[in-house]
């Protein structure tokens, strides 16, 4: 009788355990797949996308856009500041939506 006492009790603590576990694992696994899934999907190659392309992200318009297709290539995107494309706060705003894909 004890037995069979002691297994219902670990038997309704595990079951327990694990439906109080459950719904945390796929909200933490499906959060941080779209997340990622979202950033690759919005990187924009600052070597080869248009001007409009560019215009998009905020902060960047006609002039800046014309500046960074005229400056091209660029081995890093941080050469956006580097060599005074853009200013430092601009491209903070936008420094995660870009990337320079080398040929």
């Amino acid at each position: 009788m004890r037995s069979k006492l002691v297994k219902w009790t670990c038997g309704v603590g595990l079951a327990s355990l694990f439906l109080c576990a459950l719904p945390l694992l796929p909200l933490t696994m499906t959060d941080s797949s779209v997340i990622h899934a979202a950033d690759k999907e919005e990187l924009l190659d600052i070597n080869t996308a248009t001007a409009d392309q560019l215009k998009t992200l905020p902060g960047i318009g006609e002039a800046y856009a014309e500046k960074i297709v005229k400056g091209r290539p660029y081995a890093r995107k941080d050469e956006l500041v580097q060599k005074k494309i853009l200013p430092r706060a601009t491209y903070e705003q936008i420094k995660y939506k870009l990337v320079a894909k080398q040929k």
